[in-house]
């Protein structure tokens, strides 16, 4: 029989998790997956928001894969610090890059550097209990905000939002550390603005999401009507997008709200946030479509206060040292998710950040196959490898196992039950890693 190959996969998201099965369901190699946290799945984790169950379930199937021969996870590395991308190389016989998109993009406007603005890869950290948040900006911060700003028209808005204009009541079933939702209910917020350069026919976020701003227990919803009939001459005619222009036509039929409110800013692009130390307003300029059906200004300024700006316009990647990277793209540079023969890429490092948690798992089981396909044409060759723990011992670095991460779950579980709820997320580095070391 031939020995298997060993591969180490490096990001544990669905993209690195689904590829982990695709190996091992393949009877042919045997997967170390590294992350660089003490606990696994990425943004399923520490991306989709607190109150969309269904989503977070996903958690849930994704902890099944560690079940399967062959498969373990090491956490609490870093690539790049603890070992680099060579190291591993010598270490394995395939290297997989799944490590996703952990930054995100700017606006690139004066004033975005005000303490109050921030990206929402940093907020949506922090309110999923990633142990790296700002915890110290976020719980001192939001309590003295009265006017909040989301910046884009996607689904990653809409949860930010969302997450901002729920009652602590709303938020009580989710896993949010205790110290997350004690903020948000400390939190005065009056009014949340949603500016998006384009119109609800060019958004991005989905039916659902959107209808869930109108369901709200304490926040109305207001419209702005700047462009809209001018937009909707642009609507693609997509079934999606004609069932998003419903709700918005909805909304519009309502009474205004006279209490906390949500106000959508379609056709409008941000062009400086104002403040002396710290963010005050964002100035807007309205838009428009010009003849050739693309985005201008109309030279229109809107000031909306805002203590408290979030830039929700974009994910992207950042390289590795020693691996081809392109900075345009945020994505690693590969063909067909071949880096080179033996170091391989998939998920949002990949392709960038598009589509859904299956589109993540067609991703990951392309490369595997490409990865196979090179081995059966002798470039990937079994060997006796090296022992990755014991490299990382001679540097004095002890990573958390799949014992470890299941010792982690079940604290938060249990943790939950204190509270009547699946679990509770646990957001402090150090005592996830004394509760894996118990393990």
């Amino acid at each position: 029989m031939q020995q298997p190959l060993r591969i180490a996969v490096v990001g544990s998201g669905p993209a690195g998790m689904y590829a982990a099965a695709a190996l091992a369901e393949s009877g042919r190699a045997s997967v170390d997956v590294i992350d660089r946290l003490p606990a696994p799945f990425g943004l399923v984790r520490y991306g989709v928001a607190p109150d969309h169950f269904s989503i977070r379930s996903v958690r849930d199937t994704l902890d099944r894969i560690w079940d399967q021969p062959g498969v373990r996870f090491l956490g609490n590395i870093t690539v790049g610090v603890d070992v680099h991308v060579h190291e591993l190389q010598e270490l394995y016989d395939a290297v997989i890059l799944t490590y996703g998109s952990s930054s995100d993009r700017h606006m690139g406007v004066p004033g975005e550097e005000l303490r109050g603005c921030v990206g929402a890869t940093d907020f949506v950290a922090w309110y999923c209990g990633h142990p790296d948040a700002d915890r110290a900006f976020f719980e001192s911060w939001l309590p003295t905000v009265k006017h909040a700003v989301v910046v884009g028209l996607g689904n990653v808005a809409v949860d930010v939002a969302r997450v901002l204009a729920k009652t602590p009541e709303e938020l009580s079933t989710t896993d949010m550390p205790a110290h997350v939702r004690a903020t948000l209910a400390s939190a005065a917020i009056t009014d949340i603005h949603i500016v998006g350069r384009r119109g609800p026919a060019q958004a991005t976020f989905t039916n659902k999401e959107l209808k869930e701003l109108g369901e709200l227990e304490a926040t109305g919803v207001s419209i702005d009507r700047h462009g809209l009939d001018e937009e909707t001459g642009w609507s693609t005619g997509d079934r999606g997008v004609a069932r998003n222009l419903d709700v918005i036509r909805g909304w519009m039929e309502r009474p205004e709200p006279t209490g906390k409110t949500l106000h959508f800013h379609f056709m409008a692009r941000p062009i400086e946030v104002k403040g002396n130390g710290s963010a005050e307003a964002m100035v807007v300029e309205r838009t428009h479509f010009d003849a050739g059906g693309q985005i201008s200004g109309t030279g229109e300024l809107l000031d909306i206060p805002a203590e408290f700006i979030v830039r929700s316009i974009g994910y992207r990647g950042v390289g590795l040292p020693g691996v081809p990277f392109d900075e345009s793209t945020g994505t690693v540079v590969h063909a067909e998710g071949r880096v080179t023969h033996g170091l391989y890429t998939a998920g949002w490092v990949k392709r960038g950040p598009s589509g859904i948690i299956g589109t993540n798992k067609k991703d990951a089981v392309a490369t595997v196959h490409q990865l196979f396909a090179d081995a059966d044409a002798g470039f990937v060759s079994a060997s006796s490898g090296g022992d990755l723990e014991g490299f990382l011992a001679s540097k004095g670095v002890v990573p958390v196992s799949t014992a470890g991460w299941r010792a982690i779950d079940q604290a938060e579980r249990a943790l939950g039950q204190e509270f009547g709820i699946e679990r509770v997320t646990i957001a402090d580095r150090a005592t996830m890693l004394a509760i894996a070391e118990q393990a």
